[in-house]
């Protein structure tokens, strides 16, 4: 069901980052933005999958025991993904924050340090969490947070005094449902999200968030976050829904069931997985991995531990199929690759942009059955899940390639095709 045009949408832009400093261009007074810019860090990025692999692991385990901090963690890491300029405080103050699906705790002080001001209040509780990642433990307050024309009063924050593979980021703006920050505040249970307090404080007349990735090989890489609705302007298609799943630990995050097809042949039959804007690529099961490895004849590269083909196997890459709620959304061959303009990224000093890498990787064990990614949506949009769920699962990389709706009262997730679907930038 689309929102009535009376509806409450607020339209922020963010940025994508790999290890770099953010900045904000105001686009106009209606639709406040923050400039979207490609930034990426060349050298010291640590492995891309090996990361992706940790953070899969550690939300797997976290959901498991039912507390969101865990051992888990490699330290030193660039972190890649989208952020965006969060106003704390009054006087507001500007932090670049990682934008983070598969967290509900939000967070400063790594790059930049948090500074109190009139609207500051210490809790006098501790906050801990780990990402796999990356982990921060540090200090809860409560304050004024600014997003757009949007002011939420009285927000938990945590406040970093120690804090790992975080750089080139202020710290996490976490999106994900409530139920994620249970065991990381002392003296408390779970803490309302940002979602929950702009619905509660009515800001929003839904807790709906749409999230708009374009790929970051385009000339204009940019992304919006739409805060009470979607924009229906970006879909090239109808809405196909799925249920959210009830396998655990999936339903925990924004789960959903899929399977995985790779040309004619089923790589993956129906498992449960979820959707993550701060997971880069592709994860699926171990032995869905080594299927589509053959079925590709690519070889594994040791320098990024990525997939590597040649330009022949590219020629003949058949299209990967995710069956989702009934209906097939389809990775052409060229996204199923890694950027070629952006290999040094990945740590591909050679120089040669021709040099092929693909996007999908294997999971790993004791994880879920896969993880998708912002290398797959263009589009996301959450209704936030507080529903309990019952346990098989894996992450779903859909976010430069797909728009998605996340409705909590139908308890189900929509997905349409953008302008980007069957783009061949990359």
């Amino acid at each position: 069901m689309m929102l009535p045009l009376t509806s409450l949408k607020i339209v922020l832009s963010f940025l994508l980052v790999v290890g770099s400093p953010v900045f904000s261009i105001p686009l106009n007074t209606h639709t406040t933005a923050v400039s979207l810019v490609a930034k990426f860090k060349t050298a010291g990025v640590t492995n891309i999958v090996a990361n992706d692999r940790a953070r899969a692991q550690a939300l797997h385990q976290a959901a498991k025991i039912g507390k969101h901090y865990a051992n888990a963690s490699i330290t030193n890491v660039a972190p890649i993904g989208y952020t965006i300029q969060v106003g704390i405080g009054n006087p507001v103050k500007h932090y670049g924050l990682l934008v983070d699906t598969a967290s509900g705790n939000t967070w400063i002080g790594a790059d930049q340090d948090y500074t109190i001001t009139r609207t500051s209040a210490s809790t006098g509780n501790t906050v801990s969490v780990s990402y796999g990642s990356g982990n921060f433990s540090g200090k809860e307050y409560l304050d004024t947070i600014t997003l757009s024309s949007l002011s939420i009063s009285n927000q938990s924050i945590g406040v970093a005094n120690k804090y790992q593979g975080f750089r080139g980021v202020d710290g996490v703006l976490g999106i994900g449902p409530a139920s994620l920050t249970k065991g990381t505040v002392s003296n408390t249970d779970t803490v309302p999200t940002i979602m929950d307090n702009l619905f509660s404080q009515k800001s929003i007349g839904s807790e709906i968030l749409g999230v708009y990735f374009v790929p970051v090989s385009e000339e204009d890489a940019t992304g919006t976050l739409t805060f009470g609705g979607w924009n229906s302007t970006l879909m090239t298609s109808d809405i196909t829904y799925a249920p959210i799943t009830t396998a655990s630990p999936a339903c925990s995050y924004w789960g959903i069931n899929q399977s995985i097809t790779y040309g004619d042949e089923t790589i993956l039959s129906s498992t449960a997985g979820i959707v993550d804007t701060a997971t880069v690529l592709v994860l699926i099961a171990t032995d869905a991995f080594d299927t589509y490895k053959d079925a590709t004849g690519a070889t594994l590269d040791e320098t990024t531990g990525l997939l590597k083909i040649t330009s022949d196997q590219y020629s003949s890459l058949k299209p990967l199929i995710f069956t989702i709620g009934g209906t097939a959304l389809t990775l052409t061959p060229n996204a199923q690759i890694w950027p070629r303009s952006m290999n040094s990224v990945i740590g591909d000093t050679s120089g040669n942009s021709d040099n092929i890498y693909l996007i999908v990787a294997d999971i790993g064990s004791e994880t879920f059955g896969f993880v998708s990614g912002y290398t797959f949506l263009s589009v996301i949009i959450y209704h936030i899940v507080s529903n309990h769920c019952t346990a098989n699962c894996g992450v779903c990389a859909l976010s430069e390639r797909f728009y998605s709706i996340f409705d909590t009262t139908n308890k189900r997730v929509g997905f349409a095709t953008t302008a980007y679907t069957e783009s061949a930038s990359n």
